[in-house]
């Protein structure tokens, strides 16, 4: 079932976004060669505690960490670690917080020194798919136009399209419904209604499609080894308009 948020949820829903985006600001200006993803994680705890915040990925199904830190070939779900970035990386971030109740979620990804050109395109590419899929979520409109619109862009470049994971509501919890598939898919595809807060997140990768999970049945990689990009926003939509909550 979906669940549809009044505007005084909403208000609970865009404060959790603020401070993610805060959080992840500051992530971003600690991020560089030579830190490892195990010395984010530590960051990330911290700065939930000075915020008020809760990390919602700590202990979620088990996860062990506050956020996921998913480098190169790593698609999502990357465990922090002792392995220090190195230039020619590319790190994905994904995080979520739990604040009085309200949740939020985003990611992006970010090059670490000199990367390939090949993996800044991957990375531009990705980002866009996410602005198009932000054009297409408006009042009205299906959950299929997200779809569509992240795959074209994809596609065009000959990129792989993930299709095991997905986008999502959020806000009462980390995941809720709708499910918002990053490709055209047969399964339902709800229209678009004031209330609804969804968390879209194209999972764009260099080479195909196919991904797996490896055995601490957390870290999600490609199937190839090719790398991959993930860019996110928590969005609310509006009858006359649509909000992006997080910003980077």
């Amino acid at each position: 079932m979906i669940r549809l948020k009044n505007d005084r949820e909403i208000a609970g829903i865009r404060e959790s976004c603020r401070l993610l985006s805060q959080l992840l600001g500051e992530v971003k200006n600690i991020v560089r060669e030579g830190i490892t993803t195990k010395d984010i994680d530590a960051f990330v705890r911290s700065r939930c505690r000075e915020l008020g915040a809760k990390p919602a990925f700590l202990g979620y199904d088990g996860y062990p960490a506050a956020i996921c830190t998913s480098p190169n070939d790593t698609v999502i779900h990357g465990i922090p670690n002792k392995r220090k970035l190195r230039s020619g990386d590319i790190l994905s971030l994904d995080c979520g917080l739990d604040y009085e109740g309200f949740f939020s979620d985003a990611a992006f990804t970010l090059p670490i020194g000199q990367v390939s050109a090949e993996n800044r395109l991957l990375m531009q590419v990705t980002r866009e798919c996410l602005e198009l899929a932000v054009e297409k979520a408006v009042c009205g409109n299906r959950v299929s136009d997200i779809s569509k619109a992240v795959y074209a862009r994809a596609k065009k470049h000959r990129f792989g399209v993930v299709r095991q994971f997905c986008g999502h509501g959020v806000g009462f919890s980390q995941h809720e419904e709708p499910q918002i598939p990053n490709y055209p898919s047969p399964g339902p595809s709800p229209r678009l209604k004031p209330g609804m807060v969804l968390a879209i997140e194209p999972m764009i990768n260099a080479g195909g499609d196919d991904v797996e999970v490896l055995e601490d049945d957390w870290t999600v990689v490609t199937g190839d080894g090719s790398f991959s990009a993930h860019f996110e926003h928590t969005l609310a939509i509006f009858a006359d308009h649509t909000e992006i909550l997080t910003a980077w």
